[in-house]
């Protein structure tokens, strides 16, 4: 799998009063960015990441003997995962997390889908304009 980005997990190893989550999200990132690791779907994920929840369209990992959470988002296809938040346990059970991940918002539309659908929108709004309807 492609993580992205390791980043997000530096900056909160970093942030002061989270340091000793370091080592358990270097291991985490360093098992599943290995190139042998290739999720197709969820049941790939549970088979190996026993306490891992689905959030919505959110995979939640526990980090730390459970003492962080890491939400992330697959795109099995593509063999991308991408982290978007890392939380204590706490900051996990207040919610806030769920609206700032989009766990509940459908993926969005590839790029080229959603001119495809605005372009011949536009057509047809023109056309009637044209007519005078």
């Amino acid at each position: 799998m492609r993580v992205i980005s390791k980043t997000r997990l530096r900056e909160f190893w970093d942030t002061f009063g989270y340091g000793d989550s370091e080592g358990p999200l270097r291991a985490w990132h360093a098992h599943v960015g290995h190139r042998s690791v290739a999720w197709h779907s969820w049941a790939d994920v549970k088979e190996v990441f026993g306490s891992a929840s689905l959030v919505g369209n959110c995979v939640v990992f526990n980090i730390g003997g459970n003492k962080y959470r890491l939400a992330t988002r697959i795109l099995y296809p593509s063999q991308k995962i991408f982290i978007l938040k890392c939380m204590t346990h706490a900051e996990y059970d207040d919610n806030q997390w769920k609206a700032d991940c989009g766990c509940f918002e459908p993926p969005p539309l590839k790029p080229g889908k959603t001119t495809i659908a605005v372009t011949q929108e536009t057509k047809v709004v023109k056309q009637k304009k044209k007519r005078g309807n």
